[in-house]
């Protein structure tokens, strides 16, 4: 038989178990906390669980429709072209004036006159500035008095070698005056002909009073003003006038091609065009000379064509860029956005029977728009030119023309 609790040891307990019930409060806010701590962990282990799963699933869903060939992937298209094709030289080139000439005085006076407009169409011979040549003036009518005197006096003496080669003859007077009067004949011819060159001298100082135009074409703004002194030793110019049409476009191209260029220019098939940067507007003219000599620092040659430029299209000083074109040839060509390029070379997605497939080429060069296939293409296959980041090979399309050919 089991003994009955002793109930004076049961009540002599009471307070402990009072004490632990006091606690409780406690005891079950940590154990809530830490219950839902937990539950939210297990909550999101179950959310990753099932996502991790459904994204799984969908790779594989797609693997399967693309493996099933479901997918289909919209490209634009265009076409591999056999055509005729120029063999180009690019260059970036230079516009310099054929002539060039810087007005400078040629005696020290001041301006009285500017007969031209700043940056004018100016033609030979037009006048353009005038000087004073006051002072000048005054020198010629000296010299012109001068001169006139040793005249007078010449004539004198020889009126005096006429009269004495008569006496002479009659033996009416030493031969000493007759020679006498011969001499001072030569001395006054002498005198006549440094008069002469002088009045010559100051003539042609007057005739730079007034300044022309040497050579037709473009003048700059003028230096100088009315009233402003100038001189032979002025550094910078009067004005500069520049021809601006026909003018030369200079530019380099590597020595390699040299050979083909030198063989275009023996054909007369070099032509060149040039055109500014941001200018649809081209000029056209003729390679007229290849320097003689290569630069042996960059191993560049320079050219120089030759361009009529009557619209002025070209203008000194300008940057542009030069376009040699050498011949014209067959070749294959294809859109240059067509043109894709890997670790193992360039290719292109060629569309057979509405799959897309991987083309490997050899690219020559590009010509504008279009670039130049020398291997892996014979003409008149389609190739994709835009959406070629989501196909892969043997992937289904859906072709449709490019947005400059649609209609």
């Amino acid at each position: 038989m089991a003994k009955t609790p002793d109930m004076k040891k049961i009540m002599a307990k009471i307070p402990d178990l009072r004490a632990l019930m006091a606690k409780a409060p406690n005891l079950r806010t940590l154990m809530t906390r830490r219950t839902w701590q937990w539950a939210a962990a297990a909550l999101a282990v179950v959310v990753v669980v099932f996502f991790a799963r459904g994204l799984w699933s969908s790779d594989k869903t797609d693997a399967r429709a693309q493996g099933a060939g479901g997918r289909v992937v919209p490209v634009e298209i265009g076409k591999a072209e056999r055509k005729k094709v120029p063999v180009r030289l690019d260059a970036l080139g230079t516009v310099t004036p054929i002539a060039s000439v810087a007005l400078k005085a040629r005696v020290e006076t001041t301006i009285t006159e500017v007969h031209f407009r700043d940056g004018a169409q100016v033609n030979a011979g037009d006048k353009l500035f005038t000087l004073d040549c006051r002072v000048m003036d005054a020198q010629i009518q000296t010299t012109e008095g001068q001169l006139a005197r040793d005249q007078a006096q010449l004539a004198g003496a020889e009126r005096d070698v006429g009269r004495y080669t008569e006496l002479v003859g009659k033996n009416a007077t030493p031969v000493m005056n007759l020679d006498n009067a011969k001499t001072q004949s030569d001395v006054f011819r002498a005198a006549i002909k440094s008069s002469q060159g002088a009045l010559d001298n100051l003539k042609a100082q007057r005739s730079f009073c007034s300044m022309t135009a040497p050579i037709s074409g473009r003048i700059s703004a003028a230096n100088v003003k009315v009233g402003n002194f100038v001189r032979p030793a002025d550094v910078a110019p009067m004005a500069t006038i520049n021809q601006m049409a026909p003018v030369y476009v200079s530019f380099t191209v590597p020595q390699k091609n040299l050979p083909a260029l030198r063989q275009a220019i023996a054909n007369e098939s070099a032509t060149i065009q040039a055109a500014v940067p941001g200018q649809a507007k081209r000029a056209e003219g003729q390679v007229s000379m290849i320097e003689n000599s290569v630069d042996s620092t960059t191993g560049m040659a320079m050219i120089r064509a030759t361009m009529p430029n009557t619209d002025e299209v070209l203008w000194p000083g300008t940057l542009v860029t030069a376009e040699v074109t050498l011949r014209v040839e067959d070749a294959v060509v294809v859109p240059s956005n067509a043109v894709q390029v890997s670790q193992t070379g360039s290719f292109v997605f060629v569309v057979d029977d509405g799959k897309a497939k991987v083309q490997p080429i050899a690219v020559e060069r590009q010509v504008g728009l279009e670039t130049v296939i020398t291997s892996g293409l014979k003409g008149g296959e389609t190739v994709v030119t835009d959406g070629q980041l989501l196909l892969s090979n043997g992937v289904r399309v859906n072709p449709r023309p490019a947005s400059g050919q649609r209609r």
